[in-house]
Formats: C-alpha cells, structure tokens, sequence
C-alpha cells in the first residue's frame, strides 16, 4: 500500500496516478472530500485526513509500507508558519508510532540550512522530524515550482509589469514543474527504501532562468509584452498584504527571498543525488493554459 498525502496537489496527483500505472495498491490522502473524484476513477482509494489531528492521520497511513508526506502552507491561515510545525508535529508522531518501512518527504532546496530562511525553514523542520521518526526517508528537495508563478500573472497581463523578488533580474534560478516532482516521487517509491537512513535527492528543471526570461515566457503566453522589474525590498511586505496574506505569512516569504537573493539556498553542496525534469517554462505555463488557470487570453 502506497500512501500519498496531498495526493489532489499538482505532484501528489501524477505520483498517485504513476504509481496506479504501475500496478500498485494507492490510497490517496486529501483534505476535502469534493477533492474525490478524479482520484477515485484512476482506482486510488481515497481517505480525508486532517494533518492537524494524529488519529486522522493514523488511519490514513495503516498499513502502508511506503508513505509520500509533505506539509502544505496554509495560505489562508493567520499564522501558517505555526500550523505547519503543528502538522509537522502530528505527522512525526503519528509516523513513530507505526513507521512504514519507507517515508518520501518533498522537501525544498536549501532545507539544509539551520537558519531562518522563512517558509524553507519549515522544510527544515519536517527533514529533522521525519528523520528521527522513521527507519528509511528520502529527501526529495525540489526548487521553486513553476506553477508558483502563475500567483502574479493576473497582475503582468493587466499591467505589463511582472514583479519579480528575485533580484538582481538577471541573477540565474532554478524552477521546476511540480509535475516533474511527481513523476520523481513516484520514481523513488517504486525503488523503494535506500541502504542508508537517509536519502536526499535535488530536482530542478532542464535550464536555470532569471526574471527576464520568465517574463519573455508569458509575453508569449499572454500575448503583449511584459517586462520584469524588481520589487523593492521595502515594497515587498506592503506588496503581499495587499494581496490578502496575513502578516505572518508575509514575513516567511519575504525572510526566504532575503536568503534567497544571497544565493544560499540552492542544491546542497555534495549531498545527495540530482535530478533533472524535463518539463520547459513555456511547456509549463501551456499546460495552466490549457487548464484555465493562467489567467491570460
């Protein structure tokens, strides 16, 4: 039995859904039951769990020899930093009282770090958790999804301006498709548990970008031109309000851009192994096209 929690996610989905292809016995963890559907006709068993209590989440992982765990960030939450270590909390305790023989927690480039780099801090903690909770993890650090981006595409269509808290514009990142985190995800479950405690693999996609690139690729898409500009650092806290989060949650992003801009968080030095997906920007982007959920044309 494979367990996927986030399984209605974009990674969770493709990981349930590789791993049925295959042939193998999937329950498919979500947060609300209209989320059923199109998991339960792939022929997942599909179960609501709730992260913050432990017995939900112990039912959801009995008898599973291989469990796919993440933790969400609750954008909607008034203080997201704190629910998250509160699920991290209960997934860890609910893990350590019936460890499955195998554990795959997505993580995030720079989780290595033991400083505060706002919402990757968090991925910190869940490593550290699940690492002193289970037999068998492996660390599946992905970079920044692709998919985040599509948050500031309404704002680019409607002004021509893409907002970027990457700085300087120029400077080289990696992105992924968090369908390629999936595809790897259920690559690494079907291998099974590593010889070692602890496996860490990295993912990112085929080409590193900057901010003027990832403006050129929705020019394209959203069919007028659109030019990156920095957002000023004191903009960014007023920016994010503004937007609907909460304070506390604005300050995560803006702690991790912070790091982030110093180049620090990225693969870890001589860690691990490393993957890299084959899914382009511009691919990436026509598939929220095709969805509806660009928000251009």
């Amino acid at each position: 039995m494979y367990v996927i929690f986030g399984a209605s996610g974009n990674a969770g989905r493709v990981a349930a859904t590789r791993l049925r292809e295959a042939g193998k016995t999937v329950r498919a963890v979500v947060r609300h039951p209209d989320q059923f559907r199109e998991l339960a006709a792939s022929g997942c068993e599909v179960v609501v769990a709730d992260l913050t209590d432990r017995q939900s989440v112990q039912r959801a992982i009995a008898g599973a020899h291989a469990v796919q765990m993440l933790c969400p960030v609750p954008s909607l939450h008034v203080n997201p930093g704190q629910l998250m270590r509160d699920m991290i909390d209960v997934a860890a305790a609910a893990l350590r009282a019936n460890p499955p023989p195998h554990v795959l927690a997505i993580s995030d480039y720079g989780a290595e770090l033991d400083i505060n780099t706002g919402i990757t801090a968090l991925f910190h903690l869940l490593e550290h958790r699940l690492k002193a909770a289970v037999p068998h993890v492996t660390l599946l650090r992905s970079a920044e999804h692709m998919q985040n981006w599509a948050r500031v595409f309404p704002v680019a269509r409607a002004t021509g301006v893409l907002p970027s808290f990457h700085h300087p514009l120029s400077k080289q990142f990696p992105l992924v498709s968090a369908l390629d985190v999936g595809e790897a995800a259920a690559a690494l479950l079907l291998q099974g548990p590593a010889d070692a405690a602890t496996r860490i693999v990295s993912i990112e996609g085929p080409e590193r970008l900057c901010a003027h690139d990832v403006a050129r690729t929705l020019s394209t898409a959203a069919g007028r031109e659109i030019t990156a500009r920095e957002l000023p650092r004191d903009q960014w806290m007023p920016t994010l309000l503004r937007a609907g989060l909460s304070e506390h949650h604005a300050q995560l992003i803006t702690d991790l851009y912070d790091v982030q801009n110093t180049g620090r968080i990225d693969v870890e030095a001589n860690a691990g192994e490393r993957r890299f997906g084959s899914t382009t920007l511009a691919k990436a982007f026509d598939t929220l096209l095709a969805r509806g959920t660009l928000g251009v044309r």
